[in-house]
């Protein structure tokens, strides 16, 4: 009886998915460079740099792992305070510009509106549920049967 030989579809099961590699990604780069632990606002070319330095990196997860660090909250808080962006040895690698603060601290404004908003309907769909529950409990109690 012939085995099936693994083909190139159960070879894509085994690998992690791109997003899964690159949160893996910025955990090791957190490790290795200050910078990104510390959320330093990064220089622009920051992934040539990386590339250079660690050649056996893949781009894709490389690109995906940037914007994950890049669009936390954490990143952009710095990026709308700092006025120097640094290299990967925390060194100066130009300016940022009035512009990219005020775009970083007008993502900032947004992502914190929005968070307040949820925990605003979270807050009016827990309130809801107790007031169904409580009502449903009033029903039980008045019309429930005693046996």
């Amino acid at each position: 009886m012939n085995t099936p030989t693994p083909g190139p579809a159960s070879s894509r099961e085994a690998s992690p998915p791109p997003a899964q590699k690159a949160r893996q990604l910025l955990k090791e780069l957190q490790e290795k460079f200050p910078v990104f632990r510390d959320c330093l606002p990064l220089a622009i070319g920051i992934d040539k740099q990386l590339l250079a330095r660690l050649p056996e990196l893949e781009r894709k997860p490389l690109r995906i792992a940037l914007g994950i660090h890049t669009h936390s909250l954490r990143y952009l808080k710095a990026s709308a305070q700092a006025t120097a962006r640094v290299d990967l040895d925390g060194q100066p690698a130009g300016e940022i510009t009035a512009t990219h603060r005020s775009h970083a601290s007008e993502l900032v404004q947004e992502r914190l509106k929005r968070q307040a908003e949820q925990r605003k309907a979270q807050r009016e769909a827990e309130a809801a549920a107790r007031q169904h529950a409580a009502k449903l409990g009033q029903l039980v109690e008045k019309f429930g049967r005693s046996t």
